[in-house]
């Protein structure tokens, strides 16, 4: 790994402890790029040098370009890991890092480019034979007769949505022809607003989908896998809750044909690194949605049940090794459940910042804490609000839920608020223990209980 012999870690947080670690294990030296608020953060204090990248503002520190690029130059680091958010998916941001000489722990700016841009993503996945979700097959024009047509081919209820969005924003469900073309014309101001593109298209709503994702790995050499699948559809607003994998009720035949699917999609646009496919899955077919061009929040579910660290494999794919796994190696073992721990009223989900006066991390076989948090941090209000994640792994679902219930009633953080008492209800909720909830089952739940 002489390549790397030195990885600026370009993030906060646990994913950034998460990188740390990885980079350890290899023999990688680590410099921690950093805020002015994130000083005492755990990966901080560990790492070979830090530097501070600006004030507490993301706009100014864990956004800002040309800090973190001059953070990589006055320390002689080789690389640079983008983690997930902030400038992980950001095109312009790789196609610098790789200008400035740098290497970017991720793909290729074209690929982050094509895959950020929804139409094209459809585009090629359609030529890998990939199944994607019935739309207008391209961007949707001006003209209202032609929109229309469109609406009811692919037929009612459909969606209208942003080509530059995500993380739910810029979409519209229309369930009417009546309220097509406004939709269209609110969705577009609102895409033009919020991501300086207005180019919209349109897919068939489906109504009790669940979303399930498929992790893969691509190197240099023309090498690519898949790592099964994660059952995502625990969600809040769009933002994923609880994570699990393998997705229950799906077959070896599903997950193998689809697997292979995807991993071919990685060899024809020339994937590099980490990536997630993620679909909608409504009466037993896939409908492809979008790609992550990055590490995922919930990779550490699809790590517990194949045994692949998938942040050492995107580190030696950076330094131009080929994969060191072949699909015949990936073998599915067990069950593993992710809950996304927040500070947050778990009532009212406000954000819920401060010290953290008492931590207790929860222990036992298969129990595995990915956290950054210590007595005596104190949670900033400037970021997202996730604080850890908690994993269990068994050799059956039915283990990992008992592990997961034992982990919850264990885990202590006393001084912030945090919706530990969210994931310890949802874990016992009679519908979620069967499996196979759709993505709006929480919302419904949350909205009767008047959440």
């Amino acid at each position: 790994m002489a390549i790397l012999d030195k990885v600026l870690i370009a993030n906060r947080g646990e994913i950034a402890l998460r990188i740390l670690r990885a980079c350890r294990e290899l023999g990688i030296k680590t410099v921690a790029a950093h805020s002015e608020a994130d000083r005492d953060l755990m990966h901080v204090k560990l790492a070979d040098e830090s530097v501070c990248i600006g004030p507490a503002p993301s706009v100014d520190s864990y956004l800002y370009i040309p800090a973190i690029i001059s953070a990589a130059e006055v320390t002689d680091a080789m690389a640079i890991h983008p983690g997930y958010g902030f400038l992980s998916e950001n095109a312009d941001f790789a196609e610098r890092v790789e200008s400035s000489g740098f290497i970017f722990i991720g793909p290729r700016a074209e690929t982050i480019r094509m895959m950020g841009d929804k139409i094209a993503a459809i585009e090629a996945m359609k030529k890998a034979g990939v199944p994607c979700v019935p739309g207008s097959d391209g961007p949707l024009g001006d003209d209202p007769e032609e929109n229309l047509r469109i609406a009811r081919q692919i037929g009612y209820p459909v969606i209208v949505k942003a080509a530059g969005g995500g993380g739910g924003r810029g979409m519209r469900v229309v369930h009417t022809e009546a309220a097509l073309l406004n939709a269209i014309t609110l969705t577009r101001a609102e895409a033009k607003a919020a991501f300086g593109n207005d180019t919209l298209y349109m897919e068939k709503f489906l109504e009790r989908p669940r979303h399930i994702e498929f992790q893969v790995l691509a190197d240099t050499h023309g090498n690519a896998v898949h790592l099964g699948e994660r059952d995502c559809s625990m969600q809040r607003r769009h933002q994923k809750v609880i994570e699990e994998a393998p997705a229950p009720g799906l077959t070896d035949e599903q997950r193998n044909r689809l697997g292979e699917r995807v991993a071919e999609a990685c060899r024809q646009i020339g994937y590099r690194g980490a990536g997630t496919f993620e679909f909608l899955y409504e009466d037993g077919e896939f409908y492809f949605i979008e790609m992550n061009t990055r590490v995922q929040v919930e990779h550490p579910v699809t790590e517990m049940v194949t045994g692949v660290d998938i942040v050492a494999e995107q580190l030696r794919i950076a330094a131009g090794e080929p994969l060191s796994i072949r699909q015949e190696d990936v073998v599915l073992r067990g069950h593993a459940i992710e809950c996304r721990i927040n500070a947050e009223d778990p009532v009212s989900f406000m954000p819920s910042p401060g010290p953290i006066d008492y931590f207790h991390a929860p222990g036992g076989p298969g129990v595995r804490m990915d956290t950054h948090i210590y007595q005596g941090y104190r949670v900033p209000p400037y970021y997202d609000s996730m604080i850890g994640k908690l994993i269990t792994h068994g050799n059956t679902r039915r283990s990992a839920l008992a592990r997961m219930c034992g982990a919850l009633s264990e885990i202590v953080i006393e001084g912030i608020k945090t919706n530990i008492p969210l994931h310890r209800e949802l874990i016992m909720d009679a519908a979620f223990r069967q499996g196979g909830t759709d993505i709006h089952y929480l919302e419904k739940k949350l909205a009767a209980k008047g959440g």
